[in-house]
Parts: C-alpha cells; structure tokens; sequence
C-alpha cells in the first residue's frame, strides 16, 4: 500500500473542504456533475444547453414566476415536483429560447427535452426537469436539442460548473456562480439574468446544489426564507419574466443530515449564497453603470418598507437620475409618495451616501457639490427613514442607461 502522510483530522477536512471550493458553483457540494455544450441555439455559436446532475436521488424544492403567463418549463416542474420532490436527478437548461406562448406544443417539446434527457443519463423521465431562457413566442428546434442531449451527457464532470454556467447566459456579460463550502456540507449555485428582473418569487433562472440531506419539506421553507431576502430584493428594470425559475437540490452526499435543529443555520448559509447571486445579477444588469442599495427604515411594517423600496427601486426616473450622477431627492420622495404606502412627508429622511438631503418635509440645507459625490461611484447608498415605526428592509437595483435601450430595443434582431 501506498504511504498515507499522516494528517491531523482537521487538516484533511481543510484540504477537502478546499478542493470542494475549486469546483465552480454548483458542482462544489459532492455527488454534483454538471456540463455546457453548443447545440446551435445561439446564433453565435456559443454555448447554449447545460445539464446538472447528481450522483443519486435529490429532494428538490422550487420557487417559480408569478407572471399568469408562465413558460412550458414552468408549467412542467411545477407538475413534475408535485409529484415527485424526493428523486430528482437532472436540470436540464437551455438558452436562446424561452419556450413560452407556445401552447401544447411546447408543453410537448419540455416533456420530450425530460424524455430524451433521462434516456441518455439511464434515469426516469419524472427526474428531469428542464428551464429555458430566450426570446418568447418561437418553438424549441428539438432536432437541435436532441443533438444537444446526445453530446452533454455523457461529458458531465465535477469540473463542468464553469460552462454550465456559460451555457445559460442570454444578454448576460459574465456567468454568475458562487459556493460555501463547511466541514458539514457545501451549498452552490448558478443564475443567469440581466434584463426583465423583477422578482415576486424568485428571479431569472437559478440551480442551486447542496450536499446536505434534508427532507423536501424542510428545503422547501429553507428556499423561501433566502429568496425572500435575496432574489426578492432586487430589481433591475420592474419586468418579471414568464420564464422565472430557481431550483434547489439536495443529494446527502456529504453524510450530513438537517433536521429541525439545524435548519436555522443551514438557511442562514443559503440566503448567504442566494445573497451573492442576487447581488451579481444587479451588477451585470443590462446596460448597468451603478449597484444601488436602498434602505428603507422606520416603516410601521415590513410589507409597507418593501413597497416603498421596490417602488423607489422601479422608478424610471430615479434610475435615470442615479445614472447621470444627479441627486435629484425629489423623485425619490415621490416614489415613496405613490407607493400605496400612507407616507408622512414631515416624519421622512432621506440619505443620499451619509448627506442628509431631506426631512420634516423639505430639503435640508445640504452641499450639492457633497450629495453629487455621494452618487458619483459605482456603488450607491440611499437611505430613506419614514419615521412612522421600527420596521425596514432593504432592496438592491441599478441606474437605467442608454445601453439598456439599445439592448432591448434590438433584442430579437
């Protein structure tokens, strides 16, 4: 037999723990493989199909849009978890096409992308689920994706996070990981999105992966917990897709079981990682210049922080506003005005950076030249006390450029 160095306990959980982290996303935890291949979707050539799988059966949780439109990948995983959340094996993902407003025959092409995948990883077609990204209204080119299949899976590898990662980019600038790897368990991810983000369940499409075993259930209310505080924090342009999905898998690979006990701190780590997705997403936003945080504090409840948030983040004009470096308090306060919230101008404050530019209903006697600087970076902080109560909340967004325009304004062309 080979020598083995002996290494103290915590030395080659250290080493593991390591060689876990070098694995991209969601092939940090153990038992996950994952790939990208080019199928032909994009006309660019680039990669354009992922597929994730796990070494064993998942328990799997899903978070989906709210849109009443909703893509056939939506309308398939929502059915196929209902019945089975206990032995998933596969995601697979496409990119370039959203498959939605395709009616039954979409619906048709998602179950034979499921079909087809299973078949060439040796699974049940109930184990697969599939997400799609692209532009609306055109059908799957299912020649395509069978080619796809054919050539994905058989390359899965632990080392595969990385084009994964790359093959679900539409208008994306760069691919969105991120992993924590403990000594107990590790939990990875990927996302993709940077235009029609508006999230009321989740955002754009999300597969996270976790070696730790926990019952459906359990996942489940871990999952809504950290979207709630991360995915459901941002905005970039106030559109929700038809096509918003994020899944989490859970294969018990690292031995590590999660029960009642632990489950505080086992969702504390996942809303950390769904945390650092989020935020990366509003950092590639199409056409994005600035990442802004917008605290609102002093609320009577949270639900009326968080409308006042999302209704300051979404405002055309605060976007433009922040785009162009002007600190323009007004239609900040407006925003908080027309929110549906019963504001109270003379209890509110308003912060650009650490300037006080507004209370007790009117401008403070602030430096332009201090509030100007203050949005000059390319990270932003505004902080808007109603001054009504003790509850708050805190969303992320962005600036709205000229880019953004150009980008939508020829997307399918």
């Amino acid at each position: 037999m080979p020598n083995v160095p002996n290494v103290p306990m915590n030395q080659m959980e250290k080493s593991e723990i390591e060689n876990r982290k070098s694995k991209i996303g969601i092939t940090a935890p153990r038992g996950f493989r994952a790939t990208g291949v080019a199928c032909g979707l994009k006309k660019t050539g680039a990669l354009d199909l992922a597929l994730v799988v796990s070494d064993r059966d998942c328990a799997c949780a899903g978070m989906f849009t709210t849109n009443r439109v909703q893509a056939a990948p939506v309308v398939y995983d929502r059915a196929t978890l209902a019945q089975n959340n206990r032995a998933i094996r596969a995601v697979i993902v496409n990119s370039g096409c959203a498959n939605a407003c395709t009616g039954d025959d979409g619906l048709a092409d998602t179950r034979v992308t499921a079909d087809e995948t299973a078949r060439a990883l040796g699974v049940r077609a109930e184990q697969v689920l599939v997400m799609s990204t692209g532009v609306i209204g055109q059908r799957l080119p299912m020649e395509k994706i069978r080619a796809g299949i054919a050539q994905a899976a058989p390359r899965v590898l632990p080392e595969g996070g990385a084009d994964a990662s790359r093959a679900i980019m539409t208008t994306d600038t760069r691919p969105k990981v991120f992993a924590i790897c403990n000594s107990q368990f590790a939990i990875g991810g990927m996302c993709k999105g940077a235009g029609m983000i508006h999230p009321n369940m989740a955002t754009m499409l999300s597969v996270i992966t976790t070696d730790a075993k926990i019952a459906p259930e359990l996942l489940d209310r871990a999952l809504r917990v950290a979207v709630n505080q991360s995915f459901n924090c941002i905005s970039i342009d106030g559109d929700m897709s038809t096509n918003d999905t994020v899944l989490l898998l859970a294969n018990g690979a690292s031995g590590t079981e999660i029960g009642e006990l632990e489950i505080g701190d086992f969702t504390a780590v996942l809303t950390q990682v769904c945390t650092n997705l989020a935020q990366q997403l509003v950092r590639d936003g199409e056409g994005v210049t600035k990442f802004v945080e917008i605290v609102v504090s002093g609320a009577r409840e949270e639900s009326e922080a968080v409308r006042v948030a999302k209704s300051i983040a979404n405002s055309p004009l605060v976007k433009t506003a922040l785009y162009g470096g002007d600190a323009n308090w007004g239609r900040v306060v407006c925003a908080a005005g027309y929110s549906g919230v019963a504001v109270e101008p003379a209890k509110m404050k308003l912060w650009f950076g650490d300037v006080n530019v507004f209370a007790n209903g009117m401008p403070t006697n602030f430096d332009e030249a201090d509030s100007t600087r203050a949005l000059s970076g390319k990270d932003v902080f505004i902080r808007l006390d109603l001054g009504t109560g003790s509850a708050q909340t805190k969303v992320w967004t962005c600036d709205l450029s000229h880019d953004y325009v150009t980008i939508n304004g020829k997307y399918r062309t």
